[in-house]
Order: structure tokens, then sequence, then C-alpha cells
């Protein structure tokens, strides 16, 4: 019991001293802070001033009308592309999907056929064109051992490029269909 309370007093005592830190020099003046001062404490002028971290355009979250896929869908990369790596990759189970980064990655699938067997995929899109190189696949495969574990295996670079290819002729299917 004792041992709790010692331990109880010995944290409170670290974070009250941790409070009492003092991380810089409290009369140092800021060049943002003398701007919003100087102009009425408005935030337009150190943006002028500054500019923005995401660019000149700043965030573009909703899409644009530029009509390369990408307009309106409230993600990042192109639409057909992100559409047909879902469709193509659709019979594997998803264990994390990011269109704001262009990142599918699937969970492992071992087919009906070879239950010793299995495969998981990484899909990345890459910018908001619809263009050969915008996508790029890993696959990763699997063998399991007469004890139960897993242990990686090869996988033929074909296998890959046959995915990519499979991805983009999707891509360019939903793309002919939306222009009809």
């Amino acid at each position: 019991m004792a041992g709790k309370w010692t331990s109880f007093f010995a944290g409170t005592l670290l974070l009250a001293s941790l409070g009492a830190c003092s991380w810089g020099d409290p009369d140092t003046v800021y060049p943002e802070s003398d701007n919003r001062r100087a102009t009425g404490n408005s935030y337009e002028s150190s943006y002028e001033k500054y500019g923005s971290v995401f660019g000149e355009g700043g965030a573009n979250v909703l899409g644009d009308d530029s009509g390369n896929g990408a307009s309106g869908s409230g993600i990042d990369v192109n639409s057909y592309l992100w559409r047909a790596s879902l469709d193509t990759i659709s019979f594997m189970p998803l264990a994390s999907a990011d269109p704001f980064g262009g990142v599918i990655i699937t969970d492992w699938y071992s087919p009906p056929e070879t239950q010793s067997e299995r495969f998981k995929v990484n899909v990345y899109i890459f910018g908001r064109e619809l263009r050969a190189d915008g996508v790029r696949a890993a696959v990763f495969r699997q063998n399991q051992q007469l004890d139960g574990s897993w242990t990686d295996a090869e996988v033929d670079q074909q296998t890959v490029t046959d995915l990519e290819n499979a991805i983009l002729a999707r891509a360019r299917q939903l793309r002919i269909a939306s222009l009809q």
C-alpha cells in the first residue's frame, strides 16, 4: 500500500515540476503576433504576408473542375484510378483505404483453391491525372508451413505488372463510360 502512495506522490511531484518549466522566453515577440497587433488582430494580413502552407491555391478538399476524373470527388487522387483499384481488388478484404493519400491496403487473402498460400496487396495512386504511371502496386505472398506458421515467399514481377495493368484497364473503362 505504501508503494502505491509513493508512486502517486512521485508522479504528482514530477508533473508539478514539469508544469513550472518554461519552454521559452515569455518576453519573446514573434513577427506574426506583431503583425496582428498592428493590423487590429487581422489574420488575413498575416496570411498575405507569409502565404499558405498548402501552396498558392490553398488546400483543395472538394476537388476541381479540371475534367481529369477528380472533379467534385472529394479525394486528392484521380477518381477513375481510385475506383478502378477498389474494383480490381474487391475480392480481397480491405484493411485500410485512404482516398486523400491514395493508399489502399488489403488484409491477407487465401484463394479457395490454395488455402496454404495467402496474398496481401498495397495500391498507391499518385496525382490527380489519369496516367499509366499514376498507379503502383506491391504484392506480398506467404506460404503456410507444416507447423502452421507463415513464411514470406517471392512474388513474380509479372503478377505486379498484371495487377497494375488490370487497374489501368478498368480506369479506362470507367472514364469512357463517364463520357458517354
